[in-house]
């Protein structure tokens, strides 16, 4: 078996998986390293898992909010049991197969750099394996959940992400620390499948701290409807766990403790950079592989590395890590076949303009570009026109007490939107339509004649442009 290849990626999941399909189709040979399971953090820890958990709680709360409809309590095994089909049972050998079938060659183990396009990779059994790039390496290993030093936090085994999406049964009782999108997605989920006793420690103000004020509110305000304990302005300033496996003891800054069974702790990512051997070739292992737009590293010399996904810091999403593959591939195989490589879809432009995310909760939260407060620290002359969601026509006929709004930052000198914000029931389908508004560009007297059908929740565009004064 040759162990030089054209391209190779360590890590598996979504955004390597795209570099080696990318590359490959280009005409380049290409293997792939990964220590745990193909698919990476996403197909079993993360984006598949939580949302297998979440929608039968949100189709709970869409039945109740309609007249007419009754649904029976929440099947708890049968929801775990679909995740564990959604999640291929933790077994990646579907994963192996397609990437082989690309063709591409898969390793397992742990890799990391051992100079310039050189990779050491430990296998399973402890023997070492050394894997030279003609090209090009991909450092594709995504991020990994931070723990804050919190005393007795660590020594209290809390739950991450990890393993909250692989839960095998829910708590009764249910501490969760943050107030970002794994903390509100998974204490809704936890508490719509059992954990009655639910409670969210957030140190800052709000909820969604990064998105338009009024989404964290609209979130609150749910959370307190279906009995969920939120506590701003407060933090967990000691956790005593004395059993593995028993009572959680949460010590606050003010006020008695809370006890629970479990903790979970979403408190933000940090890349995947340590073990990786960055040092070899004279990086810093402790933050983010800085990239330019072609998601080459900078500061290495030669142009022979590139880092794709969570690990270079851009954007902590898998879609936009999938995004920046497919441009880092295709850059890859201009380079390497002495073609252009400076086309506009050789750059990971969008990431500047503001990804686009979908927080999976009830209500959904949607957003797309900057928020007005980014905007105006960026120096644009802004115009911001909200909308009330309950007041249209096809909001309405999803339920009773709809609860949404709609937001959109104008920039008044192009007249063309920097920025859009959804949150409301349903709404998670209207963000593409925003994302095509935003990273295109398209002046708002073009948006005008792009006319929402009736009666749907996709009005609210015409009730926006309308508020506008168009």
């Amino acid at each position: 078996m040759s162990d030089e290849f054209d391209v190779i990626v360590i890590g598996a999941g979504p955004a390597g998986e795209n570099v080696v399909d990318r590359a490959v189709r280009g005409g380049l040979t290409a293997a792939v390293v990964e220590e745990r399971l193909a698919g990476g953090e996403c197909s079993y820890w993360a984006c598949i898992p939580s949302k297998a958990l979440l929608r039968p709680v949100e189709l709970a709360a869409e039945v109740a909010r309609m007249p007419g409809m009754s649904l029976d309590p929440i099947d708890v095994d049968a929801v775990l049991a679909r995740r564990d089909e959604a999640v291929s049972h933790y077994d990646d050998s579907g994963q192996v197969r397609w990437l082989e079938g690309v063709p591409a060659t898969f390793v397992r183990g742990r890799g990391r750099l051992d100079g310039p396009k050189r990779v050491l990779v430990t296998e399973p059994d402890g023997s070492q394996r050394l894997l030279t790039a003609r090209h090009a390496v991909v450092l594709a290993t995504g991020s990994t959940a931070a723990i804050p030093p919190t005393p007795g936090l660590r020594e209290a085994s809390p739950w991450t992400s990890h393993e909250v999406t692989a839960v095998t049964s829910v708590p009764g009782r249910l501490v969760v620390v943050g107030g970002g999108v794994v903390a509100c997605e998974m204490a809704q989920a936890m508490h719509g499948l059992g954990a009655r006793q639910t409670t969210v420690l957030v140190r800052g103000d709000s909820l969604l701290p990064r998105m338009e004020p009024f989404a964290g509110e609209l979130l609150a305000a749910s959370f307190a409807a279906s009995g969920i304990d939120l506590r701003t302005r407060t933090e967990a300033v000691r956790v005593e766990r004395p059993e593995p496996g028993g009572k959680v003891t949460v010590h606050l800054p003010d006020g008695p403790p809370v006890e629970a069974d479990e903790i979970l702790v979403a408190t933000g990512r940090k890349a995947a950079t340590q073990g990786l051997g960055l040092e070899s070739v004279g990086l810093a292992v402790d933050k983010p592989v800085q990239v330019d737009d072609s998601l080459r590293a900078t500061g290495v010399g030669e142009g022979w590395l590139y880092a794709v996904g969570d690990v270079n810091g851009r954007n902590l999403l898998t879609h936009m890590g999938k995004y920046q593959a497919r441009a880092c591939g295709d850059v890859i195989v201009a380079r390497a076949k002495g073609e252009p490589d400076d086309l506009p879809a050789q750059r990971a432009t969008a990431d500047g303009y503001g990804a686009p995310q979908v927080v999976f909760t009830d209500p959904q939260i949607c957003a797309v570009g900057r928020t007005e407060e980014a905007a105006r620290h960026d120096g644009f002359r802004v115009r911001v026109v909200e909308y009330d969601l309950a007041s249209v026509s096809g909001a309405y006929l999803l339920g009773d007490d709809y609860q949404g709004r709609a937001k959109a930052v104008v920039d008044e000198d192009r007249r063309v939107l920097l920025g859009v914000t959804l949150a409301g029931q349903g709404t998670a389908e209207l963000l593409h339509a925003a994302t095509i508004a935003v990273t295109a560009e398209v002046p708002l007297e073009r948006l005008w004649h792009a006319v929402p059908s009736f009666p749907t929740v996709s009005e609210i565009w015409l009730r926006l442009l309308e508020t506008y004064g168009l």
